[in-house]
């Protein structure tokens, strides 16, 4: 009964497009000043190292790529590059920022799509919080079915930090799982935003046949994850 709920969620980051990079950056509205500047800075640098050290190679596969950030630094140890995302306009920004021929660019509703071959690699980054908990199960099946043998999987999402006060300038409401959001043209929309700690998703990934190591700082929670079992139904 959420469909409804994720296709507003999908027109908010279609329209979001333009300024989501303002929100990353911590540009315009976002801006608190030099030192969360800074102590931004410094997270998104662990995250990079995180990164870096998984060393994506191989077949890769981004979902909910976005506007690119990670895709930029995914194309750099990547033999083959595949991002799907369900907004046109996103991916444009994403085709500019990363500027490579070479990179597969798919639209998709990752709910219904299905991968043609399998991947070494799977990465996406500020999508779990954004998946219904009903929907979390299947989706992990996708992506055991995106995978070749012996496949790994790396994740980085939003934490919940208790000192914000919930001050997102963008949030107008905050509800069990679902935001109401405003963008900078007045148009609000609901979305769905589920927030995990780190022991929480290691043990509900566990229970879905993973092993799973997540991490957090203060914004962020990143992790890898790998099936504990090699039947899968995917393509080879």
């Amino acid at each position: 009964m959420d469909d409804d709920l994720l296709r507003e969620q999908q027109a908010f980051y279609r329209r979001r497009a333009p300024e989501y990079d303002e929100w990353w950056q911590r540009r315009g509205r976002y801006d608190g000043g030099p030192q969360q500047a800074a102590e931004w800075r410094a997270e998104v640098d662990v995250l990079d190292a995180a990164l870096a050290d998984f060393d994506a190679r191989g077949e890769v596969l981004e979902m909910a790529g976005g506007t690119g950030w990670w895709t930029e630094r995914l194309a750099r140890t990547a033999t083959r590059l595949t991002v799907v995302d369900a907004s046109a306009e996103t991916l444009a920004i994403n085709r500019e920022r990363v500027n490579r021929a070479d990179v597969e660019y798919i639209r998709a509703d990752l709910f219904s799509w299905e991968p043609s071959r399998a991947h070494d690699v799977v990465f996406f980054s500020f999508w779990l919080s954004h998946m219904p908990r009903a929907r979390v199960a299947a989706f992990w099946e996708l992506v055991a079915r995106s995978l070749a043998p012996g496949g790994r999987v790396m994740f980085i999402d939003n934490r919940y930090d208790p000192t914000s006060g919930g001050g997102d300038p963008y949030v107008v409401e905050y509800g069990p799982d679902v935001q109401r959001r405003r963008l900078s043209d007045g148009s609000e929309h609901r979305v769905v935003k589920v927030m995990y700690e780190p022991d929480e998703l290691e043990r509900d990934l566990s229970k879905l046949g993973w092993q799973a190591t997540v991490e957090g700082t203060r914004w962020f929670i990143f992790g890898t994850a790998t099936p504990r079992q090699e039947t899968r139904a995917g393509p080879r």
